[in-house]
């Protein structure tokens, strides 16, 4: 009996080994097949364009007449959007983070922190039509200059859709710092806030920066709320009360099926989504070498 127990249990731990495998190859397969896609797709877009001119290009009119391929147009808007969004996001969300994990009583952070998560749970195209209903008239009555598209309220709006995953993860990130830290830095004299800026969050650094790293991946992924609020229109103006178009928007914009297969301008859909994976990759890739060397320090 024990033999065929035994036996059973080698079987059902192959089983679990062989799903598990099966899921991870599956991830690695679907991000492989994604970036081939992209590649293969873009590739007859730079024939037709240099990369040179694709990359250092100040004008983006692929629909227009004379057709013009410069992309930086759509990365300042994209850049726009995720700085401005950082701006509102990171400050609010990290002094969230801080009064949840260090202040609140038990009691109200049962009510604020579920009521930050419900943010992230709103539709995006919401937020889109918020920005244009709710803060767009705002910035018009302090700026009159204000378009009804503009770079500010999307910045804004990206940047409250953002928020409750800063908040939450360095909240979590927060709370993982041994409590023997925060006791050693009471008992040598150091105020609760002092032992929160000196010891505490430097200790959660690795964990704060991972926050700050989706969040950034979000922003510049994010499609449906700038394609309302921001506008479409390619400027390299950094005016945030001016429209603006993201490279998400505009992938938005062409692919809605008006654009013939094999043009030129189809597959430019395909190079600024391989350039836009490239970026986030890049961000990425930072973000792992600051938290490996933090991790290294605090670990």
């Amino acid at each position: 009996m024990n033999i065929l127990a035994q036996k059973k249990s080698r079987w059902l731990e192959g089983g679990i080994h062989g799903f598990l495998f099966f899921c991870a190859f599956l991830s690695i397969l679907t991000t492989v097949t994604i970036v081939v896609s992209l590649v293969w797709e873009s590739i007859p877009f730079f024939f037709e364009v240099a990369p040179l001119d694709f990359l250092l290009g100040t004008t983006w009119q692929p629909l227009i007449v004379p057709r013009e391929y410069g992309v930086l147009p759509l990365v300042v808007g994209t850049l726009q959007i995720v700085v401005g969004s950082a701006l509102v996001a990171i400050p609010i969300g990290v002094c969230c983070a801080i009064y949840l994990s260090e202040y609140a009583s038990p009691r109200m952070r049962k009510i604020v922190k579920p009521t930050l998560e419900v943010l992230a749970g709103i539709p995006t195209i919401v937020y889109g039509y918020f920005a244009l209903t709710a803060i767009t008239p705002v910035l018009k009555s302090i700026y009159s200059g204000t378009e009804t598209y503009n770079a500010a309220s999307a910045s804004i709006v990206v940047g409250i859709m953002i928020l409750p995953m800063i908040a939450s993860l360095c909240d979590d990130a927060l709370r993982a710092v041994p409590g023997s830290l925060r006791q050693g830095a009471m008992a040598l004299g150091a105020t609760r806030f002092e032992a929160l800026t000196r010891v505490i969050f430097p200790a959660a650094l690795s964990g704060i920066t991972a926050s700050f790293v989706l969040a950034f991946s979000r922003a510049v992924g994010e499609t449906m709320a700038v394609s309302i609020a921001a506008g479409a229109t390619p400027s390299m103006s950094f005016l945030p009360t001016e429209s603006i178009q993201t490279m998400t928007a505009f992938i938005v914009q062409v692919s809605m099926g008006d654009t013939p297969r094999g043009t030129p301008e189809y597959h430019a859909i395909f190079a600024v989504g391989m350039l836009l994976f490239l970026i986030t990759l890049g961000i990425n890739m930072v973000a792992h070498r600051v938290l490996r060397k933090y991790r290294e320090v605090y670990e």
